[in-house]
């Protein structure tokens, strides 16, 4: 597909972005106006300073929406607000050391937030093509030096990893149970590390590099 045709495709496609305030909604966010998209967000409030979402002034430039996705009311009256062609579910507790310090938290927002996305998209009567991000770290890990492939054993043992790997069979269950015929089409996307400016999250490996070297201080590894 062409630039063109890919600036075609967008142009006016309600498009609802749920974790636009992040580091990855908001890069995504930027690019889907850019093309011509009309972008609306659900999230919490940027929880960095700076924050890349600030950064941007994307807040004058989408529909924006400050809520929990593991509120499913707030969830589902989004999704019936936006009446979106396409939706990318990227809000999530993304860090690994974050879900040490609050597993709870992290496994409601990873697990009941994506159902409660799910759940919401059911009310649709309209076509809408769904892609909800996991991360490459929902496989269990057995130390193979071959990359993982999709039908190897879903597992983790940190709570993100583990709450991920949930996630993904919530959505396989949703598909399956309940969107099987539905104008509604959901897919999983199993994204790895994104590097890129705009990441001010706390125990980020690159970042974290950069920032000391701008400081002069010594480099911290982790691993």
């Amino acid at each position: 597909m062409g630039a063109a045709a890919r600036m075609s495709f967008w142009s006016g496609k309600r498009v609802l972005v749920t974790g636009h305030t992040g580091f990855k909604g908001s890069w995504l966010s930027l690019w889907l106006t850019r093309l011509g998209a009309e972008v609306a967000g659900l999230a919490l409030a940027p929880d960095t300073e700076p924050a890349l979402f600030d950064q941007l002034g994307l807040a004058d430039r989408l529909n924006h929406r400050i809520g929990d996705i593991r509120e499913a009311a707030t969830v589902a009256e989004r999704v019936a607000q936006v009446q979106p062609d396409v939706v990318f579910h990227l809000a999530a507790q993304p860090l690994v050391l974050a879900s040490y310090d609050d597993p709870l938290l992290t496994w409601d927002t990873n697990v009941m937030g994506t159902a409660h996305v799910l759940q919401a998209l059911r009310d649709l009567s309209r076509p809408c093509a769904a892609v909800m991000i996991t991360t490459d770290k929902v496989y269990e890990n057995r130390e193979w030096v071959h990359p993982y492939r999709e039908e190897d054993r879903l597992g983790g043992h940190d709570p993100y990893s583990a709450s991920k790997a949930g996630s993904e069979l919530v959505i396989a269950s949703w598909r399956k149970s309940f969107l099987a015929g539905h104008p509604v089409r959901v897919v999983s996307a199993r994204a790895g590390n994104v590097i890129g400016g705009g990441d001010w999250a706390a125990n980020r490996i690159l970042p974290d590099l950069a920032r000391a070297l701008g400081q002069g201080a010594a480099l911290r590894l982790r691993n």
